[in-house]
Parts: structure tokens; sequence; C-alpha cells
């Protein structure tokens, strides 16, 4: 019964998982977009409106400020974020470590910015959805900096696979003994065919 049972089939199916290391790769850097692209959107909204009233003919006069106004250094690091976000896929090793260590301080920035946004205020009428989300997205940005610090180094990069496929499909190079003596032999004949008057291809 044994023996009519069919050989398992070695070749892997399409439908298998992906290497553990590349999954880690993929959660890291869409924790470090969506994360930096959210505290981004948030700091261009409007966290305060502040009313000063004028006399009476003249309404209110209403002074609109954005994250981007109130806490600059936000914004600016969340734009640095979201390179960094892309660019753990082309850096590998220490490297890749390295700039996850950058992008985990370049979150706790964010975050900070948010909840002072939340705390201040920043007088008049305050909006406190926005730093909350702002928040939000530098606890993404500094999660996947860690992430990325603490294993980023055991994951693949970007390429590498095709890389190796390519150098070990590649063929050698012809050996220069099997072009020598019939090539230049072949040369010289087709030469004194033309110092006939013959056609050395019509054979």
């Amino acid at each position: 019964m044994a023996a009519n049972q069919p050989a398992p089939d070695p070749t892997p199916s399409s439908g298998a998982e992906a290497p553990p290391g590349r999954r880690e790769l993929t959660y890291a850097v869409l924790l470090c977009l969506a994360g930096a692209g959210l505290a981004f959107w948030a700091a261009t909204r409007t966290w305060s409106v502040e009313v000063t009233a004028r006399p009476v003919p003249l309404p209110p006069l209403r002074e609109v400020r954005t994250g981007v106004g109130l806490v600059p250094w936000v914004p600016a690091l969340a734009l640095v974020a979201l390179a960094g976000g892309g660019a753990i896929l082309a850096t590998r090793g220490r490297f890749r470590r390295a700039l996850g260590g950058l992008l985990a301080g370049t979150g706790v920035a964010v975050a900070v910015g948010g909840g002072y946004g939340l705390v201040a205020g920043f007088g008049g009428e305050p909006n406190r959805q926005w730093p909350a989300l702002c928040l939000v997205g530098g606890v993404l940005v500094a999660a996947g900096g860690l992430f990325t610090l603490a294993r980023g180094g055991r994951w693949p990069a970007m390429g590498a696979r095709y890389e190796r496929r390519a150098h070990q499909s590649a063929p050698p190079p012809p050996a220069p003994e099997q072009a020598g003596p019939m090539t230049g032999r072949r040369t010289v004949e087709a030469w004194d065919a033309l110092d006939r008057g013959e056609d050395p291809t019509d054979r």
C-alpha cells in the first residue's frame, strides 16, 4: 500500500506565507508611514481659533491658528519620518538599526508636540482633536522606529532576492580559446574570396 502512494511534491505552493522577517519589515514601514502621514495632516488643521471683539459696527475678528504655525517643528519632523519610513526598505544591517533609532526619536518629538498642543490650548477656542491625532501619529512612528531598532538587523534588504538570482543565473564568459584560430582563419578566407571577386557568403 505504501508503494502506491504518490510522492510528496517538493515544490512550495504559490500561496506560501512570506518569511517572518519580511512581514516584520512591512509592519515597521507601515507604522512609520501611517504615523508620519497622520501627524503631518493633523498639523495642517486648525488647532485654535481666537476671537477678538471690535467696536459695534465691526464684526469680531477671528484668527485661525494651525499646528504648522503653533508648533512648526511637528510637520517638519513628520516629513523626516515619512522619508525615513521609506528609507527602511533601502538600508540593511546596522545602518537600518541606526535609522530605527532616529525614527524613534523623531516619533517621540512629534508626540511631544501633539501633547503640548493638548495641554497648552494656545488661547481662544482650542480644537484638541488635531493635537490628539498628532500625538497618535508620533506614537506610531516611535513604535515603528523602536521595532526597527530592535529587529531591523535581521530583515532582508530590498531587492536582495532578485540580485542573488541574477548573479546565480548569469552565464559564464566564453573561453577565449574557443573563438581563437577558427575565427581568424575564416576571416582571412573571406578577404581572399573578396579579392578574387567572389561572394564569401554564397556557400
